[in-house]
């Protein structure tokens, strides 16, 4: 075995070129399998790791249909203070608009929302305050600007006590938000926050279209969507379609079965180059057996069995690819870190693709390298050692 290890070196190194040439099909498509699953797999950490950070006991209600009596705010601060097992609810009111101070316009994501907004998404304050139930009470015309859409609109963080003026009203700022960042929800550096009472007003909208609600705690979601599905069935006349209700368990899930299904598919696609890469080693190491047919006769000659013959040959493809794929997956190694420095994001290669991608280049390098070696350890001597 350890001989049969030495001439499949041996016969590697004589031929770099054509040996690099074989191997580049496998080098490919590891790195094509490696890399494409852990720009997945990276992805998939963000987005879980956004919506696990606004809690698993949150739940998203979207009203669908306009067909019956809409949804008051008063309404949905009743199924809070009416279901102990639902800690808060907060409706909101989102709009693209534009924001002005001064001379300097931006182009914010308007959000129009209630005190406990500030709780159910997490948003944490830099700088001033959040609203007030008196705020609402008062239509009072008051913002919370993100980090960014003050950045933007000052050049500064520290803007509480500067107005700024939407759809042509004056708003005083009395609030900033720390960064956050992009998350799955959206960015909240960008947003605009303000009461949803006036928001009702600025955009002429009637009734309550979209809130969160929060569960008591994380054991009870499932208790408290099927309570929010009672007090909304009742107000649309048991009607099912009239609504929508979200929980980050249900989303989550949703989430890892379509990155699960993207993971398979891209590893799917791109484990074809490594098929394609054993067919090259395939055809190299016939071309190399219809080389090396007199070496062959005269190994057979003196004693070589056929087993020996075809063990050498098959452990001369295994080597091809088994480099092929080391060295694949080292340039993968750095690609991935070179993507997480450009792209400012957390990628890693999963142990999982690691062994995967090893593993099947050990496949690949068996598969194809059995029939060669098959054919070479076939040959008779005789007529192995009359070949030119």
């Amino acid at each position: 075995m350890l001989q049969s290890f030495r001439m499949a070196f041996s016969s590697i190194a004589g031929r770099k070129m054509r040996s690099f040439l074989t191997m580049l099909g496998i080098i490919i498509g590891t790195i094509a399998v490696v890399v494409l699953v852990s720009l997945v797999s990276g992805a998939t950490s963000s987005v879980t790791s956004s919506i696990e950070s606004l809690g698993s006991n949150l739940l998203t209600v979207n009203i669908t249909s306009s067909r019956y009596l809409p949804l008051s705010l008063q309404d949905v601060e009743n199924i809070a203070a009416e279901n102990e097992i639902i800690s808060a609810t907060a409706a909101k009111i989102s709009q693209s608009g534009t924001v002005k101070a001064g001379s300097t316009t931006y182009s914010a994501s308007i959000i129009g929302t209630v005190p406990a907004y500030q709780d159910l998404s997490a948003l944490t304050l830099a700088r001033g305050r959040f609203l007030k139930t008196p705020d609402l009470d008062n239509n009072s015309a008051v913002a919370i600007l993100g980090y960014e859409a003050a950045d933007e609109l000052f050049g500064r963080q520290d803007v509480v006590g500067e107005t700024v003026s939407i759809g042509g009203r004056s708003f005083l700022v009395v609030g900033v938000l720390e960064e956050s960042g992009q998350t799955v929800m959206g960015s909240n550096d960008s947003a605009v926050i303000i009461p949803y009472t006036l928001a009702q007003r600025l955009y002429h909208v009637s009734g309550v279209s979209s809130f969160y609600a929060a569960a008591a705690d994380a054991e009870n979601v499932d208790a408290a969507e099927a309570a929010l599905d009672q007090v909304l069935l009742a107000h649309f006349r048991q009607d099912e379609d009239a609504y929508t209700v979200f929980n980050q368990t249900s989303i989550l899930e949703t989430m890892s079965s379509v990155t699960d299904t993207l993971s398979l598919l891209l590893g799917g696609i791109a484990g074809i180059s490594l098929l394609v890469g054993g067919i090259g080693i395939m055809n190299i190491m016939l071309v190399s057996v219809i080389e090396r047919t007199r070496e062959i006769g005269i190994r057979k000659a003196v004693g070589a069995s056929r087993g020996s013959i075809l063990m050498q040959f098959l452990i001369e493809a295994l080597v091809l690819s088994l480099l092929g794929g080391l060295i694949g997956l080292g340039i993968s190694y750095l690609i991935v870190w070179g993507l997480s420095a450009v792209l400012q994001a957390s990628y890693t290669v999963p142990a999982y693709i690691v062994m995967i991608s090893l593993g099947f280049s050990i496949f690949v390098g068996v598969i194809f390298g059995l029939y060669p070696a098959n054919k070479a350890s076939k040959l008779h001597p005789i007529e192995a050692l009359r070949a030119e």
